[in-house]
């Protein structure tokens, strides 16, 4: 079974964490030195993530969570935001591509141009659909890297987003899109997995 396949069948949302297990910036910074290559449309990157270290802002964040133990008791608390005015950074982001030589003054010029009409001319609704699309890749390959370094993790959508938003002061641009516990599993009071359906059950061919 190659190395990707047996991470794929580990991964597990932890319910319990083992509580007082520290986990630092350092080794948090080599799980988003991977999340950072994740893929996003047009490459702009639309995801944020606050990582929550601070025991105190985490018993806030707690109580935004309907008082999840889990919240208290992980290592540290993520929450994933989804930037809707992203595609406003598409100028900054494409200057190395021209810095580079890889394309030419208007060629940039157009990159930017059609990429900031792209998103304003679909409107608001679309852009809050991207932000949350782009950021749940994000997140996927945050967990699934965070296994790979030995760590444990819960996605959560149990929570007052705008109590989150309230307790980090965060800006009306960006979506929360979910929060992410991460630790150590408490394996002893881990469930059996879920029913998965067969592929049969969700995939059709045409």
């Amino acid at each position: 079974m190659s190395e990707f396949i047996q991470l794929v069948k580990e991964r597990r949302s932890a319910s319990n964490f083992l509580p007082d297990v520290p986990i630092t910036e350092k080794e948090l910074n080599e799980i988003y030195d991977l999340v950072k290559l994740g893929p996003s449309a047009f490459n702009l990157q639309h995801t944020n993530y606050i990582t929550v270290l601070d025991p105190e802002v985490k018993e806030s964040l707690q109580k935004a969570a309907y008082g999840q133990h889990k919240v208290l008791s992980a290592s540290a608390v993520t929450i994933v935001l989804g930037d809707k005015k992203a595609f406003e950074q598409a100028s900054d982001i494409y200057e190395s591509l021209k810095l580079l030589g890889m394309v030419n003054k208007q060629e940039y010029d157009h990159m930017v141009n059609d990429t900031v009409s792209f998103y304003q001319s679909r409107g608001k609704g679309f852009i809050r659909d991207e932000a949350i699309r782009n950021a749940s890749l994000s997140a996927m390959l945050f967990m699934l890297a965070a296994k790979e370094k030995g760590w444990d993790t819960c996605p959560m959508i149990g929570f007052d987003p705008n109590k989150v938003k309230e307790v980090l002061q965060l800006s009306d641009h960006y979506e929360v899109v979910m929060m992410i516990t991460i630790g150590k599993e408490k394996v002893e009071s881990r469930k059996p997995r879920g029913y998965r359906r067969s592929v049969s059950e969700f995939v059709t061919y045409i």
